[in-house]
This record gives structure tokens, sequence and C-alpha cells, in this order.
């Protein structure tokens, strides 16, 4: 802990928000972050300091805190993710360290309007459904649902998902490569039954990815996924002159 300097130009509170920073980073506050009190105690300042500090440090997403409970620092995402590169999770788990598993849960061939039109495609056009329950290590990660033409997709109803890549497999069993792709990415709080399925702490968002997938110019994949955020980070990259870009593997 450092002392606070009360005659610096730096109002106490940011002080103290960089003390406690420091402190997070050294994997002090591992096993538990101390409280308000205990904090205004140790460092003598007032709690409306105190507060402001933990505020910034919320804000920044580094302690979590809600009303009533002890703060606790958050954990670190497992699996870091650059935005802009058309990635498999299927690869992040592992190159994470983890071990990649899926739970099928539906696997046909069936017709849905909605899609078939994001594909630019007739209603009623069959389509290669597959959704999955990701696991990473052995606890849920995403819930994960893919449409494809099946002109384009049916020979990957004989793969095995429990434990294989789909792009790896739409590569080797239909000789189709996913080349480019559009992605919407928002925070949403997943429904009761979603938060069931993922085993999700209460307090705990989730992103929601919507990607479109092409061939050329022909779309061939919609996919949503919908990922814990507590296990994944989305990163880029910017700088003062190029300003903000999106990093690409």
């Amino acid at each position: 802990m450092k002392a606070l300097d009360r005659a610096g130009p730096e109002p106490l509170w940011r002080q103290l928000q960089h003390d406690l920073l420091s402190r997070v980073e050294s994997g002090e506050f591992s096993d538990s972050f101390p409280g308000e009190l205990t904090l205004v105690e140790e460092y003598n300042v007032s709690r409306h300091t105190v507060r402001q500090a933990l505020q910034r440090l919320r804000s920044d997403g580094l302690v979590l805190a809600t009303r009533g409970r002890q703060p606790r620092v958050a954990p670190l995402p497992e699996i870091a993710q650059p935005v802009g590169a058309l990635y498999s999770l299927f690869a992040s788990v592992e190159e994470a360290g983890l071990d990649q598993r899926s739970v099928v849960q539906s696997f046909d061939v069936r017709a849905d309007a909605l899609v078939a039109e994001r594909l630019d495609l007739e209603a009623s056009t069959p389509l290669v459904y597959l959704a999955r329950l990701r696991m990473a290590g052995d606890a849920p990660l995403a819930l994960d649902r893919v449409w494809l033409p099946a002109s384009v997709a049916r020979p990957l109803l004989e793969a095995d998902f429990a434990h294989t890549s789909l792009y790896g497999e739409l590569t080797k069993r239909t000789g189709t490569r996913i080349e480019h792709g559009r992605e919407e990415i928002r925070a949403v709080i997943p429904t009761p039954g979603e938060r069931a399925q993922l085993r999700c702490p209460h307090d705990v968002a989730a992103f929601s990815v919507n990607r479109l997938g092409f061939v050329g110019q022909r779309k061939v994949e919609w996919r949503h996924t919908l990922v814990r955020a507590d296990r994944f980070a989305l990163t880029a990259t910017y700088s003062a002159n190029a300003g903000y870009r999106l990093r690409s593997t």
C-alpha cells in the first residue's frame, strides 16, 4: 500500500484508484477485495473518496460491486479474440489451452424464412441448422446457432460436431471456405433459460454476436452466438496517428 500525498496536485480519489489498481495487478486481492470501511481505515480518507475510486475501477471492469455485496476483483477472461478477425471459436478455445467440446442440441435440415432472407434466398430454401452448447474446459462458454444453405452444407450432416470445427469440416467436406464477413456485437442480459444453460452468474452479461459469412459475394452463413462475457474478451488496436484499427490474425 502506498501512502497518499495530501499536498500533491492529484485528487486523493485518483491516487487511491491508482494504488488499488497496482495492488489488483500484483494479485494482492486474488482471494478477496477489501470493503469500503476497510479502505477508509487503511488510507485514512473519507468514504466518499473511497467510493469515487471504486466507481472508476468498476467503470473499467476491474472490480465488481453491487449494492449490499462485498466488492471483488473481476476475473480475467480466459479467451481473447481480435475484433475484425474471421475467427473460429473452436481455435480460440484451443489456443487458450482449454479443452473444447460441444453438446449438439439440434442438427438437421429445415426452412427458416427470416434466415433465408438474410442469406438472399427464397423463404422455403432448405438450410442446414446446427445448434450447440460450446464448452471451454469444464464450463459452458457459448450458445452457438448457425444456418447454411443445404445446397452447400448438406455433406456436413455426416460430421460429428462434439469436438471439431465447423469451418474445418465445411472446407474438408465441401471445399467451401468462408472468406470474409460482417458481425454485429452487442452486450445483452441473458434470458433465464440462456443463463441456466450457460451456468452464468446472475451479475454477468453476455456478448450477442450476429455473423454473416461470405464466399466471394455469396452469403453462405448466418450465425448467432451468445458468449459469456466473463470468459471472453474482444480486443482491438489503435494509435494516435492511424486511429482505431481492427486487428486481424
